[in-house]
């Protein structure tokens, strides 16, 4: 949920001074775009994961404080609730052994988190979606104790006017039930692929993500229960959009889209446009007044960071100082193993590659909302979905996978240098995922049929599995 801050208590001036800092440090921002300020060549990548942490029985520990302390990792972080944590890489050309070395390097850390973990009779697990969480764990005693949490919870309940925030998800069961807080988002957790391209290509990649979001979160799917209903094969989409949504308290110019979103349009000329559509169409959420020079664009990146867009333009910058923006693609789940998780982002890399450099913008060839129905009817249906290509057809979102995409990931791979390999260890895991049709959701749901209603035993099998490293196309039931 990013960055910690100092206070969660504010007055009416601490929002006026919030938005005249915003305001100068916009006008800095539109300079920088207009020339060419952002450094960085090549590609980069780097990303983030979040995992929960779990007892024998398959029930999730409201321990991470403690974890983490003994930890002592500055790479693995807190998250919204204390069931649940966050591991983070550093970033990488996205050439030659990156993916194998993202491997190696998750791995690591992830042996590292599980002996800490057993130290409090507890394990990790990355899934989209907790088979066992239950609503009433889900409270402000179970939030990580930081001011950023508490803030943001304060500020989404005062835009909602008290009102409770509600979910209703229709899916092969039906949820609808109400909550006093936040905290329904932190049943959903991803694994959040960045990428830092050359600042001229950088609006193509954008728009490229949405594309591509549809067949990656079909593919990826593993969150297919939510308090114990069958509802999405990518629950967490809804999840979490209705999690923090702020009943339509954006302007109404904006089309009220939520905070979390999959967005209003295509950028037409840079990424600057989705800043300017952050400061006029959401209101701040947390108005920290934070002592840092104009240069470092402090209050742009807090209020950015409480704009969840499912690809999201990011700014930091280099160890010189230097202005970065990159690319955050947050639409696919955690799990369900190491090696799935590279995969899905070697899949990511590969396309979105392909399409962000070829001759025709494929924004061209596909209207927004159509990509947004694209990755709606995906995220309900999973490798089951019919979407709209860029040709104008309607296929079946698992062959075109087969037909199309993987080879034009093998070859956006190639185009990266990307070590041969890598590419073909990495990709025909996607490949073999698609032949048996068996994802992530697929696989609980498959387990389910056979075994009955049992999700602690689900969670176990899972878990099970997880720790055998090997990818969930090879699981059993």
């Amino acid at each position: 949920m990013g960055q910690e801050i100092a206070s969660s208590h504010f007055n009416p001036a601490d929002f006026i001074e919030f938005q005249h800092r915003l305001e100068q440090e916009m006008a800095l921002l539109r300079n920088y775009f207009c020339q060419s300020r952002f450094g960085g060549q090549g590609n980069v990548a780097g990303f983030e994961l979040e995992a929960w942490l779990v007892d024998p029985l398959g029930q999730p520990q409201p321990k991470n404080i403690e974890f983490l302390t003994r930890l002592n990792n500055p790479d693995v972080v807190s998250e919204l609730s204390r069931f649940n944590i966050e591991l983070n890489t550093e970033p990488r050309q996205l050439q030659a052994n990156i993916l194998s070395d993202m491997e190696t390097d998750l791995s690591r850390t992830w042996r590292q988190c599980n002996q800490t973990a057993n130290e409090f009779d507890c394990s990790l697990m990355m899934i989209g979606t907790l088979p066992t969480i239950k609503d009433s764990q889900l409270t402000l005693a179970n939030m990580s104790p930081t001011e950023r949490y508490r803030a943001l919870n304060e500020q989404v309940l005062r835009l909602r006017g008290g009102q409770a925030l509600r979910l209703d998800i229709n899916g092969h069961d039906h949820v609808h039930m109400s909550h006093g807080d936040v905290m329904f988002e932190s049943a959903a957790t991803s694994f959040q692929v960045h990428l830092q391209t050359p600042f001229e290509f950088a609006a193509r990649y954008y728009n490229a993500a949405h594309i591509v979001s549809a067949p990656i979160v079909a593919v990826s799917a593993n969150s297919p229960y939510l308090f114990g209903r069958d509802l999405w094969d990518e629950t967490r989409i809804p999840l979490f959009e209705q999690a923090v949504d702020l009943a339509g308290s954006s302007r109404d110019e904006c089309g009220g889209h939520g905070r979390v979103t999959f967005g209003a349009a295509y950028v037409k000329e840079s990424l600057l446009e989705c800043f300017e559509r952050n400061q006029r169409c959401y209101p701040v959420l947390l108005p920290t007044l934070l002592d840092e020079p104009l240069e470092a664009l402090a209050h742009i990146r807090l209020h950015n960071g409480t704009v969840w867009r499912w690809n999201r333009p990011l700014i930091g910058f280099s160890a010189n100082g230097e202005p970065r923006i990159r690319l955050e693609h947050r639409v696919i789940p955690a799990g369900p193993t190491i090696l799935d998780t590279i995969a899905n982002a070697a899949l990511f890399f590969g396309i979105v590659e392909m399409l962000a450099q070829q001759d025709q913008a494929p924004e061209s060839l596909l209207d927004f909302e159509q990509a947004r129905s694209n990755f709606y009817q995906a995220a309900q249906h999973g490798l089951r979905a019919h979407i709209q290509w860029l040709d104008g057809k309607t296929y079946p979102i698992q062959t075109l996978l087969q037909q199309q995409l993987l080879p034009l990931a093998h070859q956006g791979l190639a185009r990266l240098q990307i070590n041969p390999e890598d590419r073909q260890r990495f990709l025909n895991v996607i490949e073999a995922r698609l032949s048996s049709g068996q994802n992530g959701t697929n696989w609980q749901r498959a387990y389910i049929a056979k075994h009955g209603h049992d999700f602690a035993a689900l969670t176990r099998a899972y878990r099970a599995r997880q720790e055998s490293g090997e990818p969930v196309h090879q699981w059993t039931l």
